[in-house]
């Protein structure tokens, strides 16, 4: 079948577009065909900084021709509706409709054929569409062709479009369209400055193949490869390590059309910077990758950089050049960094006092001491020293006004630490000042010293009792202030160093020290407990692990420590892969739902203690035994906090659950032994509610 080759050929694309106009490319054009009802088997997009491009193979020579039905007016039905009906299908008369009957009467059919049409001429149709209508973040339009202003709206003028289509064993043909004034064809160019020339293209195969002899690396992550392997093997060859950077060697990809990779060196004086500075400086400034001494694991005075174009003096300028950019980079760097040691951190606060958090929220003084108050608070519940934590709180935010920060703002907290080494800060309180952030997603690290975790733990919580209490929640997929990842930060801190906190206690504490109030206070600490749970959720999913089970822990009321929640979720949720827990989800499943049936049957609920007189079934008076030794020892041990235990136990209920389905019925023609038995149903429920809430657990 034939295949389809696209090229858009165009200015520089920014590199942190291409990969997502690829993939846009790819969607819109492969929608568009199979809505068209060409099928096709395969796709793949490209970018370089010059082009997108697009095959498509296995796409039908034609359409398939169409057989629709269309129903018309009724038999004797008005002229008006007959004629209409006639023109809208293009029939010449009523005697090619044929007539159906259904429940209401005779209606005229018409059977409408439409023959399919080539695929080449649909591709003509719909590419222009795609390519007038790209939805680039950011587009322009330029020039003027033949004497008009140009029409078409793209990311970077449009010089070129290649279009053909053809079968792999004939010579394609061109796809005829034009965009702006730009006429399809089978004209390509190669690197602007190796290869400039116009290149004639059939198909993909021979279309990749001309571009790589005209020094064009088409496929994103061949370029990728090729920089990362270079890299490593020069860095290696003199003795040091490529610090590895993927968003940065994603973004070179997109620099270039032929990577060739060099190394440059920098005064030794600037590797007295803190490390992160240097790297920061020369990613920023001129997207180059830095280099390590794997004997100390500190930076050397080496860095790598990726050029477009294989320089007849092997790269001498272009490394000079790039050395001539970075040293005077570095050297403000040094003299920022050697600015900000001349003032201590605490004599930086007073500029808070006319700063402003948020206009509700009051200033980052404000703020301060807010964390300040909570950090103490929280400090004996986690083992900190409560100074320290207090200490770390009152200098934690205060390298946000260094020179440092203000031009790397990516290094925050990270130089609080290092000024607060510098002025001699207890190494816990140094650490806090950087730790304080973390974890910032999923994947970051959680601090584990108890003065990081508490001013962690209150930088977050403040800032969700803040945002709650002026009523900024998140909606939707917007969250401007992060909240989402600050409940799980907070979920984080607690499971991962096994914390035993009171979150509806700690939210209280938080709310007492804002000056503005919440028309609810009382619902606030609730509804935030409710923020919790999901975020635990979607925390548990993204492990793998069953978020449902959430819903049933939560479901108890109460809930507020979420180091025990984690640990009845993951206790409850290793009992239901067992068979007995499988088996007894279902009993109490078919128990609450005979109750539910029941309640709603008599406008009442089967509370109450069931009436022993009024078993006449040994596996009435067995379940009921096994009920009441069931509720005390799950309880016993749930309030031991020993959960396995608790699942232990309500595993005792399956025989008895079991047995009494399988030999008693519970609706009896005798309404007092009916009511009985619900009631006994109703024990199961209570029972199990000592662990969780089944009927929140999906089957």
């Amino acid at each position: 079948m034939p295949d389809l080759l696209l090229e858009l050929f165009s200015e520089e694309i920014p590199a942190r577009m291409q990969a997502k106009a690829a993939d846009d490319l790819r969607r819109l054009v492969t929608e568009k065909l199979v809505a068209e009802g060409l099928v096709y088997e395969g796709a793949k997009a490209f970018a370089t900084p010059r082009r997108l491009a697009l095959t498509v193979h296995g796409i039908p020579a034609r359409q398939p021709d169409l057989k629709t039905e269309r129903r018309g007016p009724k038999v004797g039905g008005p002229d008006a509706a007959v004629q209409g009906f006639l023109k809208a299908t293009g029939l010449k008369s009523l005697d090619e409709a044929k007539i159906q009957r259904d429940a209401k009467g005779d209606f005229y059919i018409a059977l409408i054929e439409k023959a399919g049409r080539d695929a080449i001429d649909v591709l003509a149709e719909i590419l222009p569409v795609i390519i007038r209508t790209f939805p680039w973040p950011k587009s322009m339009r330029w020039g003027a062709r033949s004497g008009k202003p140009g029409s078409l709206s793209w990311v970077r003028p449009l010089h070129a479009i290649t279009a053909t289509f053809g079968p792999e064993t004939e010579e394609p043909d061109v796809v005829k369209f034009s965009v702006d004034g730009i006429e399809t064809g089978q004209t390509t160019y190669g690197h602007r400055f190796m290869a400039p020339s116009a290149i004639s293209v059939r198909r993909f195969e021979d279309y990749e193949a001309k571009l790589k002899a005209a020094k064009v690396i088409l496929d994103p992550q061949a370029r990728k490869d090729i920089i990362f392997a270079d890299a490593k093997e020069l860095t290696f060859a003199q003795g040091f390590e490529l610090v590895e950077d993927q968003a940065l060697l994603d973004e070179v990809s997109g620099l270039v059309e032929w990577p060739v990779v060099m190394m440059g060196s920098f005064e030794q004086e600037y590797l007295a910077i803190p490390d992160e500075v240097i790297r920061a400086t020369i990613r920023n400034n001129q997207k180059c990758f830095v280099v390590k001494d794997p004997k100390t694991g500190k930076l050397t005075n080496k860095f790598v950089l990726t050029a477009n174009i294989e320089a007849t003096d092997g790269g001498k300028v272009i490394v000079a050049g790039n050395e001539r950019v970075i040293r005077p980079r570095l050297s403000d760097a040094k003299f920022f960094y050697e600015t900000d040691l001349k003032t201590k951190l605490e004599d930086r606060l007073p500029k808070f006092e006319q700063i402003v958090f948020h206009e509700k929220l009051g200033t980052q003084a404000a703020r301060i001491k807010r964390i300040e108050r909570l950090a103490a608070e929280i400090a004996p519940l986690v083992g900190a020293d409560v100074a320290k934590a207090t200490r770390a709180a009152h200098l934690a935010k205060a390298d946000l006004l260094t020179e440092v920060v203000g031009e790397f703002p990516e290094v925050q907290g990270l130089m609080g630490k290092y000024y607060a080494l510098a002025q001699d800060e207890d190494a816990s309180v140094a650490a806090a000042c950087e730790e304080h952030y973390k974890p910032q997603g999923p994947a970051d690290r959680v601090p584990t010293d108890p003065v990081s975790v508490a001013v962690a733990l209150a930088d977050k919580i403040d800032t969700l009792i803040g945002f709650w209490a002026i009523d900024e929640k998140p909606t939707g997929s917007k969250d401007p202030y992060a909240l989402r990842r600050a409940a799980l930060g907070v979920i984080r801190l607690i499971a991962e160093n096994a914390l035993r906190l009171s979150l509806m206690k700690l939210a209280a504490s938080a709310l007492a020290g804002l000056s503005v109030k919440p028309a609810d206070a009382q619902k606030l600490p609730n509804d935030l407990l409710a923020f919790f749970a999901d975020r635990l959720k979607v925390q548990l999913r993204e492990q793998g692990a069953r978020h449902d089970l959430v819903d049933a822990v939560f479901a108890l009321g109460g809930q507020d420590d979420m180091l025990m929640i984690v640990r009845r979720v993951e206790a409850l949720g290793k009992f239901l892969e067992t068979d007995d827990g499988k088996n007894l989800l279902a009993g109490i499943k078919r128990a609450s739902n005979i109750l539910g049936i029941e309640e709603k049957k008599d406008k009442r609920t089967f509370d109450g203690a069931p009436d022993a007189a009024l078993y006449s079934l040994d596996e009435e008076k067995a379940l009921a035994t096994a009920i009441g030794e069931v509720k005390a020892e799950a309880s016993a041990a749930v309030a031991k906090e020993d959960f396995a235990a608790a699942m232990t136990a309500m595993a005792k209920l399956r025989p008895p659950v079991d047995a009494f389905f399988d030999k008693v019925r519970v609706n009896d023609d005798d309404a007092k032994v009916r009511e009985n038995r619900l009631k006994l149903l109703n024990e199961i429920r209570s029972a199990t509610r000592a662990v969780a809430d089944f009927s929140k657990i999906q089957d």
